[in-house]
């Protein structure tokens, strides 16, 4: 794999009928400029409402959040182990991974990032792939991990070890559609996936919109957890923008309120129901201490009409956060939100305290049934047991 600096990149919006032109990017004394396609304009498509809002023109981004990215754009970029995979491959072509500027990198995901976005460079450049059992794909993901060479570096990057998140994660297309299927780190218990899974199950008894799952079989672990891509549907792309990249907040810090995610919902959709959607999500984070609940586990998804929904919650297990807070305060509060929070929360979406009492009951409900979602999934006894501790504490 060769790579040849581009500065003029080519965006093309995949969620109507035929892919259409969005416009060009372009990179010039190390600041990045964008200019949207007429034919674009006149669809009234608000992809980026925030950031890059429909007009003629150049626009220039004098924010540095994202090395100088549109936030849409960066939203299908590689983060965690992704963007490891890329370097680490770049490093063994000689190449300096710093070198590399935003622009490259979206040349490299292409057409294979989340949403409904892809980019094309004036040269584009071709992948070898693959092969498709989990166990070996596993064995991959371990090795590099412990530095072992970079025989598999190919492998991975072709199978979509460029997607999104920390933990190493590959896209594959199985039979019933397309799924996001992970893998444990270093740094995770061995059966990780059973614990997502068991919160999966827990997030579906307390009435979170949740994609499709379910806990891929290993002959050597105890499974991998994947999820149904709700970005796609039938084969259709559906455009997808995270909160992170709405706002142009770093999701690397704590950067937000949910009283910011509770507005920026309710400007958006303009639906109270969405509100009530996003205050589950919080009450479940708060709960079932999730507390890696940064700014790129939210996201919205919007329809060929440009009607803007909550996206399906993700990236839901148990998390201590940094420094034992949740990376997006409830109401000022990180480290001990009560209901007291949730409630003044809510009132924020324009939801009535009646509702917002029951929802919180709902989800009281299905957090206490852990151990019974926790033996279902196949979660290890010191794990269940541990988890159970930090619920009653």
């Amino acid at each position: 794999m060769m790579w040849t600096p581009q500065n003029l990149v080519y965006v093309y919006f995949n969620g109507l009928k035929e892919k259409c032109s969005v416009g060009r990017l372009l990179l010039k004394n190390k600041k990045i400029f964008f200019e949207y396609s007429p034919e674009f304009l006149k669809l009234n498509l608000e992809l980026s409402p925030f950031k890059l809002p429909l007009k003629t023109g150049v626009i220039s981004n004098d924010d540095r959040t994202f090395d100088g990215l549109f936030g849409v754009f960066n939203d299908s970029l590689p983060d965690g182990w992704g963007r490891l995979l890329l370097d680490r491959k770049l490093m063994s072509l000689g190449l300096n991974p710093a070198s590399l500027s935003p622009l490259d990198r979206l040349c490299f995901v292409g057409s294979h990032g989340m949403g409904a976005l892809s980019y094309e460079p004036e040269n584009p450049q071709t992948m070898s792939t693959i092969h498709r059992d989990l166990d070996e794909v596993d064995y991959e993901i371990q090795s590099v991990q412990e530095e072992s060479g970079n025989q598999y570096l190919d492998d991975l990057l072709a199978l979509g070890g460029s997607s999104a998140g920390a933990r190493p994660k590959i896209l594959m297309r199985i039979e019933d559609g397309d799924w996001l299927i992970k893998f444990r780190s270093s740094f995770d218990p061995k059966d990780i996936g059973c614990i997502e899974y068991a919160y999966h199950l827990m997030a579906i008894e307390a009435k979170l919109d949740v994609p499709e799952a379910k806990l891929f079989p290993s002959k050597k672990g105890a499974g991998f957890f994947g999820v149904k891509r709700f970005d796609r549907n039938n084969g259709k792309s559906i455009h997808m923008h995270t909160m992170a990249g709405l706002l142009h907040a770093d999701h690397r810090e704590p950067a937000l309120d949910y009283e910011t995610i509770m507005k920026t919902t309710l400007y958006l959709t303009r639906d109270v129901r969405e509100c009530e959607k996003q205050f589950r999500n919080a009450v479940f984070n708060v709960l079932s201490h999730n507390r890696d609940d940064h700014a790129k586990n939210f996201s919205f998804l919007m329809n060929d009409q440009g009607t803007w929904k909550v996206s399906p919650a993700y990236d839901l297990t148990f998390s201590s956060g940094l420094q034992g807070e949740h990376s997006t305060m409830v109401m000022g509060e990180g480290k001990k939100p009560t209901q007291d929070h949730l409630l003044k929360l809510a009132a924020v979406g324009e939801i009535k305290k009646t509702t917002a009492t029951e929802i919180v009951a709902q989800v009281f409900s299905a957090v206490n049934q852990w151990e019974h979602f926790a033996e279902r999934a196949g979660v290890s006894k010191l794990q269940m047991k541990s988890i159970t501790a930090t619920f009653r504490r």
